[in-house]
């Protein structure tokens, strides 16, 4: 970070002000940790000593803190894969059942955005198709944040969620999927070739929101790059051009980690699963009728409060996922 020219390159010096400041956070923790653990030690010996219960007590809350301190920078030593720092895409796509599943993709778009505000990430809306009554057919998300890929990673897959339908007047239990695609946002560092002759690119009247203004050119765009038959698009912007720019780099992200889950021989269990929305696909079941429980179905993490879980508290089920694959 001395070098003169270290500012010149943006997109690595902000790859490297990250590290360092995950790693200063590291040993900071780790120093305040150990104090900790001396004074619980010295604790200790005045308990023996005095034979004080009201001290044993304090001790076994220090115990508890401390061993909750231990366990979250062990998750952060997880987030070192190449990836794991940069920012992220989020795809949702809601599954058959019309209103239903439209209603609960847009429920998952909400606990995304919340544990990202809970974060302190930033997120920007990049294209969004709403249903016809209620909710989204599908919408991409992008957050900025610190590891925000790294924590989000393994939540691509099926979604299930069982309820007691509102819309629904026998007040009947339905049962909804929708889709979650999470893609890392490929910096300048990595490098990814896209071909012309592999694109097709289409504009279309943008969704937007009404008004004399808005929706009267063809501002947005998508793209398809025909060897992967991968489709990207865009619509938050006025500008066709910006439109464009956004849609090639989440093309990029797309593609690169294509080849990441090609090389890791996961690519075509992927695809199987975006096929088929619904039934034996699903990755966590969340519950609200006729008992109440979230469970993930690949660590079998469960919690029995589906309202704090879809209020955006998931870090339970993304740091049991992240002790699963490391």
């Amino acid at each position: 970070m001395l070098d003169a020219n270290f500012w010149q390159d943006r997109a690595n010096s902000q790859k490297i002000i990250k590290e360092k400041k995950l790693i200063e956070e590291l040993i900071k923790s780790y120093r305040h940790s150990n104090k900790k653990f001396e004074d619980i030690n010295d604790l200790y010996k005045l308990a023996i000593e005095e034979n004080n219960q009201d001290i044993q007590i304090e001790i076994l809350k220090n115990i508890k803190e401390l061993k909750e301190i231990v366990k979250k920078n062990e998750i952060r030593c997880f987030l070192s894969n190449e990836t794991d720092s940069l920012d992220c895409y989020i795809e949702i796509h809601a599954g058959a059942g019309g209103t239903e599943s439209q209603d609960w993709a847009n429920m998952l778009r909400r606990m995304y955005l919340r544990w990202s505000d809970n974060k302190k990430f930033q997120s920007q809306l990049i294209s969004e198709h709403k249903g016809e009554e209620v909710g989204i057919k599908s919408s991409t998300i992008k957050l900025e944040g610190d590891y925000v890929y790294g924590w989000l990673k393994k939540e691509s897959g099926i979604h299930r969620l069982v309820r007691i339908s509102p819309f629904d007047s026998g007040s009947r239990r339905h049962t909804s999927f929708a889709s979650v695609w999470i893609y890392p946002v490929v910096d300048e560092n990595i490098k990814v070739d896209v071909e012309d002759k592999d694109l097709r690119i289409d504009t279309y009247r943008s969704s937007g929101a009404g008004g004399q203004h808005v929706n009267t050119t063809d501002s947005a765009v998508r793209i398809t790059h025909l060897p992967t038959k991968i489709v990207v698009q865009c619509q938050n912007e006025r500008s066709q051009h910006k439109n464009k720019e956004t849609c090639m780099n989440m093309l990029k992200a797309r593609l690169y980690d294509y080849e990441i889950k090609k090389k890791e021989k996961e690519n075509h269990s992927a695809e199987t699963l975006k096929s088929d929305i619904g039934w034996g696909h699903q990755i966590r079941s969340y519950v609200l009728q006729p008992y109440r429980l979230v469970k993930d179905n690949r660590t079998n993490f469960e919690n029995t409060n589906p309202e704090k879980v879809l209020d955006g508290e998931i870090d339970d089920f993304l740091e049991k996922s992240l002790h699963q694959i490391n």
